[in-house]
């Protein structure tokens, strides 16, 4: 096979982009598969693990958009033809795109029995966005307010945008979920208007969240030097997470994700913004196991297969590495079955040939990162 260009990546994935904004699910799906497939082969050229990991994670998420599509194309088949929301006639009537040709917005069927493991992390979370909805009058005798923010923070491939999607699922609330790749590029000369017309479109809904991953992209530590856009975004963004969860008696919730908190601007990690930080770990035992549960369940196994060994010896892999690793599994016996003619079965040898060729993407210096930054944050 000739050697894949980062242009035909790059390439596929702008198509894919432009067709999901377009509404365009079936092509979108095609095009962002393609370039979850060349980015996955382009990394096996990195020169670094870092980069090889980089590469792998933006497959991930690719793949990711990829099953969004799939999901909204269904919806739409079952869906009879609509008006436009009202805050999107809204923002038509005001010039310029509205909030839905860049944000993806769904209602997730996720719910937190679909998220392996992380059960104080849950608990967490339902405190402070499930509870209050489940129990109103409780709620409203003890104070407590429905809503608010919360920043998920981890090292990479941990969950985070699965649990943000899953929390979303058990409150059945709209999910918007915007990257900072695919905003700035819409917010050039247009930054405060279409912030605002994000909230507005969360705010029309009866619940909702707002979910922005990669956080640090739009709120960074702002610096003398920092772009003539951020400092506008930024400031705009902050005001309204003030008022978001005060949108006319609505329940407006806003989550962030980052894998870097220490680049966050202090401003955004004030009372009233991101009122609960919440760490997302690596899996421990029970969670390894229930993962491997999940990614084997549909293929074919040997007898010898023991997925309690595999969770003992797949300790400091954090839950995309051990996707990674099944899938990984699979292609050797599907390999062989395809040039034997006979279907052959994932082993046990093979699982362990792959966790032993594969390393683990998070380092302890990065693990004592987030200790260090969690020390700082609740101190300060």
């Amino acid at each position: 096979m000739a050697t894949l260009s980062w242009d035909t990546f790059e390439r596929y994935r702008q198509k894919g982009l432009d067709a999901r904004r377009a509404g365009q699910w079936e092509a979108a799906r095609v095009y962002l598969l393609e370039a979850a497939r060349c980015i996955v082969e382009l990394s096996k050229q990195a020169h670094s693990q870092d980069l090889r990991e980089a590469r792998r994670e933006m497959g991930r998420r690719l793949l990711e958009l990829a099953r969004d599509c799939e999901a909204a194309r269904r919806e739409d088949r079952r869906r009879p033809a609509a008006l436009p929301a009202a805050s999107e006639r809204q923002g038509q009537a005001e010039g310029g795109a509205s909030a839905s040709d860049w944000v993806v917005k769904e209602k997730p069927r996720l719910r937190f029995d679909n998220v392996a493991g992380l059960d104080d992390v849950k608990e967490s979370i339902r405190l402070k966005m499930v509870y209050p909805f489940q129990h109103p009058e409780l709620a409203e005798k003890f104070g407590i307010k429905a809503g608010g923010g919360v920043l998920l923070y981890g090292p990479p491939g941990t969950g985070k945008t699965m649990l943000a999607r899953a929390t979303a699922g058990e409150i059945d609330a709209t999910f918007f979920r915007i990257s900072p790749a695919d905003v700035l590029s819409k917010w050039v000369g247009e930054a405060e208007q279409n912030i605002k017309k994000l909230f507005d479109a969360a705010a029309a809904e009866p619940r909702s969240i707002i979910f922005i991953d990669e956080i640090e992209a739009l709120v960074p530590v702002r610096r003398d030097e920092g772009s003539s856009v951020m400092q506008r975004v930024v400031p705009q963004l902050l005001q309204g997470m003030e008022g978001f969860d005060k949108k006319d008696g609505r329940a407006v919730m806003f989550m962030g994700a980052t894998n870097v908190p220490w680049q966050l601007d202090p401003a955004v990690l004030r009372p009233g913004r991101f009122d609960e930080k919440v760490y997302i770990p690596l899996p421990d035992l029970p969670a390894r196991r229930k993962m491997l549960q999940m990614y084997l369940e549909y293929r074919p196994l040997a007898d010898d297969v023991d997925l309690d060994a595999l969770a003992v010896r797949l300790e400091g892999y954090s839950g995309a590495d051990i996707h990674y690793i099944c899938n990984q599994a699979a292609v050797v016996p599907f390999l062989q079955s395809v040039a034997s003619g006979q279907e052959g079965d994932i082993t046990q040898a093979i699982l362990e040939q792959v966790i032993a060729e594969t390393p683990r993407s998070v380092t302890g210096p990065m693990l004592k990162r987030f200790d260090e930054w969690a020390a700082q944050a609740v101190a300060g």
